[in-house]
């Protein structure tokens, strides 16, 4: 069930939600779309993460613009790098400008996962969480769909969530990814709960929905978008039906993991204040 408890818009900077008993809940924050040199979104957000504890996701597109070795060693190292051993990374379109996204895996070593694939897993607490490479094959029959459909089906855990570099749902210019219909369908299947995604650089939240975009409170997967880690921002096209929050400023989503449910935040590279939070219940 995804019973969700939405409070979005807050600006004051407080979190609405009380901490849980220690041990019980873990951290995960990030966003996609960030190292740019001489971007203060980009100094801004990475001086957000010298203040918040947790694990360090990247949503893709992690050193522009070419994710080539010196984009990682000008631009990622000086900012986000400080966070480099606490970081489990997913890969953007912009680091397979670089042939096999070479320079991402050897940047970020055994913490990408094994080399040249761009997809693994690891717990957090007591979720598993998916780090997919949605620039590669993702239909049914790929390898990395059977490598997930089996990791779903022989272990299973109450909460579960993935990120990865493209949406299939936007209100953006790149809009949805129709090609990501069979890894959605296969999140869904196994009731994942909720999917982090970048490409687009804004925030948007969506109600729980299903592969087909159709909302779907009671087994859907929540999707975030946040492209807001440094990169030039966006502006919104045409709201898409399902979205419910919709934000154009840096900053990073952290999330808190319990055991049976989780809590949003979206916090403002200026200041860190919250600008959309919510919770929301494991299936």
């Amino acid at each position: 069930m995804a019973v969700v408890l939405a409070l979005a818009g807050c600006t004051d900077g407080r979190s609405p939600f009380a901490p849980g008993p220690g041990g019980s809940e873990a951290v995960l924050v990030g966003a996609g779309d960030i190292a740019v040199c001489g971007s203060p979104g980009t100094v801004a957000t990475a001086r957000l993460l010298d203040e918040i504890p947790g694990t360090v996701f990247t949503a893709g597109d992690n050193a522009y613009p070419h994710g080539s070795p010196e984009n990682f060693r000008d631009c990622y190292e000086p900012t986000w790098g400080r966070h480099k051993g606490r970081t489990y990374p997913s890969p953007g379109n912009h680091e397979y400008e670089a042939p096999g996204a070479a320079p991402y895996f050897a940047y970020f070593g055994a913490n990408a996962g094994p080399p040249g694939l761009g997809y693994y897993r690891y717990e957090l607490a007591t979720w598993y969480v998916y780090s997919l490479n949605s620039n590669v094959d993702v239909g049914a029959a790929s390898p990395q769909l059977q490598w997930l459909r089996r990791n779903l089906m022989t272990e299973p855990a109450t909460c579960t969530l993935a990120y990865f570099h493209h949406p299939l749902a936007s209100s953006g210019p790149h809009g949805g990814q129709p090609a990501l219909r069979d890894l959605w369908r296969l999140l869904h299947e196994f009731g994942v709960d909720v999917v982090i995604t970048g490409h687009e650089h804004f925030y948007e939240r969506f109600l729980p929905q299903d592969p087909n975009g159709m909302p779907d409170l009671q087994g859907g997967i929540r999707q975030f978008i946040v492209g807001t880690g440094g990169a030039q921002l966006f502006g919104f096209l045409r709201a898409h039906p399902n979205s419910e929050a919709r934000i154009t400023e840096f900053g990073v989503l952290r999330l808190t993991l319990r055991p049976d449910s989780y809590r949003w935040e979206f916090l403002s590279a200026d200041g860190g204040a919250v600008r959309d939070a919510g919770i929301g219940l494991c299936h």
